[in-house]
């Protein structure tokens, strides 16, 4: 301050002090300082040059030969949002990058000062004609701005990455299905050049990374693998590349919606065992109902996947279900007809005791009226023929009912039921669930094997 005051006292220094101030101020001390980011435009305007550089012309192969060029490619999986058993295809979305080698964009980095130019119109360089040759659907993202970038590095790389979404076509052999694996495939490849001007390899290290947190609602993603798959056709050879997804179906789901409803259903319709042989109405109305039931469940499973050929697992175990509960239904329908072949037996051993029991009365018994005269009980000298038929019938049934039976455990036990239709039922209640417990062994086990042999 004392020396702007002493300077304000003589009016012609302050303009020399001022001058003075600006030459030594450290902004000029710096003469060589340079602004990059001019520099940047200067150098894509010169290698960008319309005489210089033609974003038709393929770059040159390695050490500029006239070789095919190399792409290397790397994928990052970001999400994968549904995997779809009906129109066979899903849905990805990733971060795609292509870099390869173009020795007519060497620029100066002023050492090392200028690391990489960047861009955001890739037809401003040669750009590989690669396409996914399995794709249904697929977008850009634009939002705020179009998600892609090239970056040009000094020694002529060229980097380009850009954020797509895809629908990929993925064929399913649903023959083990919910117990079933799907390989999914992501295949890239040249479109227009040939193995003679355009190869892709993948990128050493770590070719295809995917998102840490990834989730999936039905399936889990057990591994990937990477591959070539060039194909030929009568106008050349094209490079193609392939990322195989190996999923595994969550098989929680369909245990708690589908194969425990289903034994429940099963074991419900084996309450009708049960229930007394009069109760007609109840036995009818629970057949009935688990057998709508388990139809409404094998319809409504049905409606979720594609109408293939073949007889897939869940298709197996619906129908032995559906089989069982229609068993229960039917074992019913005999019990009631054997219910009603004990009544008539009944009916006839009955009449044979009435018939016998007044066959034995003395034709010579004196019956006394009430006035006290004498009355005879005459005995008939012929029987109907209808009538003694009937007796020869009814006496061969008690004779074979009659005979002791041979020793045996199950004939002793079933000889407490003493008719056909509860033997019936006891028989049933035994059977059903026995067969039904060696179908899930049989069922489990084939498939489980089955799954772990096409796993290898």
């Amino acid at each position: 301050m004392k020396f702007f005051k002493a300077a304000a006292m003589w009016p012609g220094v302050l303009p020399l002090v001022v001058l003075l101030i600006f030459l030594v101020h450290p902004s000029r001390c710096s003469p060589g300082k340079v602004n990059y980011r001019e520099k940047e435009k200067e150098v894509l305007d010169d290698i960008l040059g319309e005489k210089k550089y033609d974003a038709r012309i393929r770059p040159s192969g390695e050490n500029g030969t006239d070789g095919p060029a190399y792409v290397q490619v790397n994928i990052f999986v970001r999400s994968i949002s549904k995997i779809d058993d009906v129109t066979m295809e899903y849905s990805v979305q990733l971060t795609f990058r292509e870099q390869w080698l173009d020795e007519r964009l060497k620029f100066n980095d002023f050492g090392g000062r200028l690391k990489y130019l960047t861009l955001t119109e890739s037809t401003r360089v040669w750009m590989p004609d690669l396409f996914f040759s399995n794709e249904k659907e697929g977008h850009f993202h634009e939002i705020i701005m179009p998600n892609v970038y090239i970056r040009i590095f000094p020694h002529g790389s060229v980097l380009y990455s850009i954020r797509i979404s895809l629908t990929l076509s993925c064929p399913m052999n649903l023959k083990l299905y919910p117990l079933d694996r799907q390989t999914c495939s992501l295949r890239m490849a040249s479109y227009g050049w040939t193995t003679d001007d355009l190869v892709f390899v993948w990128k050493e290290g770590d070719p295809v990374q995917v998102v840490k947190n990834l989730h999936l609602p039905r399936f889990t993603l057990e591994k990937y693998l990477t591959d070539y798959c060039n194909s030929k056709t009568n106008t050349g050879e094209y490079s193609c590349l392939k990322v195989d997804l190996l999923f595994k179906r969550e098989f929680s789901y369909y245990l708690i919606q589908i194969y425990i409803p289903c034994c429940m259903l099963v074991i419900v319709s084996w309450v009708s065992f049960w229930l007394d042989q009069s109760a007609v109405p109840a036995r009818v109305s629970l057949g009935v109902t688990t057998l709508l039931t388990m139809a409404t469940q094998t319809s409504g499973i049905n409606a979720s996947l594609p109408p293939v050929s073949y007889t897939k697992a869940i298709d197996v175990w619906t129908g032995v279900c559906l089989t069982f509960v229609f068993g229960a239904l039917l074992e019913f329908a005999l019990v009631n007809y054997a219910s009603r072949s004990d009544m008539h037996r009944e009916n006839m051993k009955k009449k044979y005791r009435e018939i016998e029991h007044s066959s034995s009365v003395d034709p010579s018994t004196e019956l006394l009226e009430p006035d006290g005269s004498t009355n005879f009980q005459m005995k008939p000298l012929v029987r109907h023929t209808e009538d003694s038929m009937t007796m020869d019938k009814v006496r061969q049934c008690e004779v074979h009912m009659m005979q002791p039976p041979k020793k045996n455990c199950c004939r002793s036990w079933l000889s407490k039921f003493p008719t056909r239709s509860k033997r019936i039922d006891v028989i049933s209640r035994i059977t059903f669930p026995l067969v039904f417990a060696l179908f899930n062994l049989a069922y489990w086990s084939t498939y489980l094997f089955r799954e772990e042999a096409e796993n290898e």
